[in-house]
């Protein structure tokens, strides 16, 4: 085991190509086919907090990196009409509020809310807190016990930026690009990968390939014949159109995603423009009349023509099959409504650098990687179909997802959610429990009672613990400089550069 290929660039390629340049140097040699004539999906422009391992792992310098990628800091998701018109709540990365002994804040603010006497839930979150008032700063490592050193944060960046960021580490770090389109994929006698052709009869030979071909799959799935697993029963969106648009003012430090008659629309502050999409169900919205809704609620001047995007959600059966490992679309695609299409390239990529074989791989090698895989992406599903699921909206798209019969695994969380407010993380699924509680709570899948033990407090202690927590976040937010002047100032000197 000593040469590995991936094959297709863009946001997956370079990601994976960027990571074992970095960690396998000196070990592997490793190359990376892809075509300037083939384009890119590259609209996955948000993330979640976890980008930041991946840039710890690659030791990047955070200011030249958002610098050069264009990037935005980002706080959290607000989601504008998601449960009926007119009502938003905001997704805030990290923590809410605080504990009180054994019980979360919110079991407190249940207690509260059942007698008319709580603050409004978003109150209990600096993200969130901080977002809506376009304020930010990196959080204090002498304040730990302070809201204002509890502060998570992501970013929004240009995927197309980014992949040519990556592409430049990556070379730096001995990874060879080949120019070039794939003609031909070769096996051995015994059904491994052997190589690819190229269109001008170039051969390109290894013994391990990463997959990033895109939604074509070409080494996963035409060549190895590895199955797809279709979700879209679930999630039945299955079209997007994505369009830059100028940039605007203020400069928030959020995501926006704003549900539609059939779908949903995404708005995503970068330093140099907006990019901005709809993502909908082509049984209940035509594409003109998807297109039309788009481009009448851009905040600015459209920059390019749209992007057309047409996908099945789902994941492949097998992401690593033989001598092959899919990244990014060609092992499945979940629609980008919690940033997860890049987090879900870095833990793959991670996950095989844990356990990368050093000669032919073992089944049990496989097998674990695939049921890492398998049980982060149906995770990631269930908290996205959450999201259509808790709707009071009119229209039949809304109400197909409002009755749809949901899976096992994310009934048994809301039906334990809604007896007495309880959600637990399971294993090493990627949402904690703050995600799930802000989104139950947001799209009003109220408990029908909070823990009992919150009977220990009185009213009186519990009023005052929620009062002193929304008041000491208000402070917080107040002396935080607005995100313009901080992104501004914290990479001046990179872009100078």
């Amino acid at each position: 085991m000593r040469r590995i290929l991936i094959v297709g660039g863009g946001t997956a390629g370079w990601m994976a190509a960027a990571l074992f340049g970095k960690l396998f140097q000196g070990l592997y040699d490793v190359a990376l086919v892809e075509s300037e004539a083939i384009g890119t999906v590259g609209v996955g422009e948000a993330t979640i907090p976890a980008i930041k391992k991946f840039n710890e792992l690659l030791e990047l310098d955070e200011p030249e990196f958002m610098a050069r990628t264009q990037a935005t800091f980002k706080l959290g998701i607000e989601f504008a009409d998601w449960w009926k018109p007119g009502e938003s709540y905001v997704h805030g990365f990290g923590v809410i509020g605080q504990d009180w002994e054994w019980l979360r804040c919110h079991h407190y603010w249940l207690r509260a809310r059942g007698r008319g006497n709580a603050p409004a839930f978003d109150r209990f979150s600096i993200n969130t807190a901080a977002a809506k008032a376009n304020r930010f700063m990196h959080p204090r490592a002498d304040m730990a016990g302070s809201p204002i050193g509890q502060i998570a944060h992501a970013f929004h960046f240009d995927a197309a930026l980014y992949a040519r960021y990556l592409r430049g580490f990556a070379e730096d770090h001995g990874v060879v690009r080949h120019e070039g389109r794939i003609g031909e994929v070769r096996l051995t006698a015994d059904g491994d990968i052997a190589g690819v052709t190229l269109d001008d009869g170039r051969a390109l030979d290894a013994d391990f390939f990463i997959d990033c071909s895109g939604f074509r799959a070409l080494l996963i799935g035409e060549a190895l014949g590895a199955a797809y697993e279709d979700w879209s029963h679930w999630l039945p969106c299955d079209r997007a159109i994505a369009v830059p648009c100028a940039r605007t003012e203020p400069l928030a430090p959020y995501t926006r995603s704003t549900a539609r008659e059939a779908g949903w629309q995404w708005r995503i502050p970068l330093q140099h423009r907006t990019g901005n999409g709809h993502v909908y169900c082509s049984r209940y919205v035509d594409d003109a009349a998807a297109e039309a809704v788009l481009l009448a609620n851009l905040d600015g001047e459209p920059l390019a023509e749209p992007n057309r995007l047409r996908f099945t959600t789902g994941k492949r059966v097998g992401a690593w099959t033989r001598n092959c490992v899919a990244l990014g679309l060609s092992a499945g695609f979940l629609e980008p409504l919690e940033s997860t299409s890049i987090h879900l390239v870095q833990s793959a990529a991670i996950r095989l650098v844990r356990l990368f074989p050093d000669g032919p791989a073992d089944p049990a090698t496989i097998a674990e990687y695939n049921r890492q895989t398998d049980f982060e992406w149906a995770r990631v599903r269930d908290f996205i179909i959450l999201h259509y699921w808790a709707n009071d909206r009119d229209g039949p798209f809304w109400e197909y997802c409002r009755t749809m019969e949901l899976p096992a695994t994310l009934e048994r969380k809301i039906d334990l959610w809604r007896a007495n407010a309880r959600i637990f993380r399971e294993d090493d699924e990627l949402f904690a429990e703050e995600s799930w509680i802000q989104v139950l709570i947001g799209q009003h899948v109220i408990p029908a009672a909070p823990d009992p033990l919150v009977a220990i407090k009185s009213n009186g202690e519990i009023d005052q613990f929620l009062g002193n927590i929304a008041t000491t976040i208000d402070r917080c937010v107040s002396v935080m400089p607005g995100h313009d002047d901080y992104l501004r100032r914290y990479v001046a000197g990179a872009t100078a550069a």
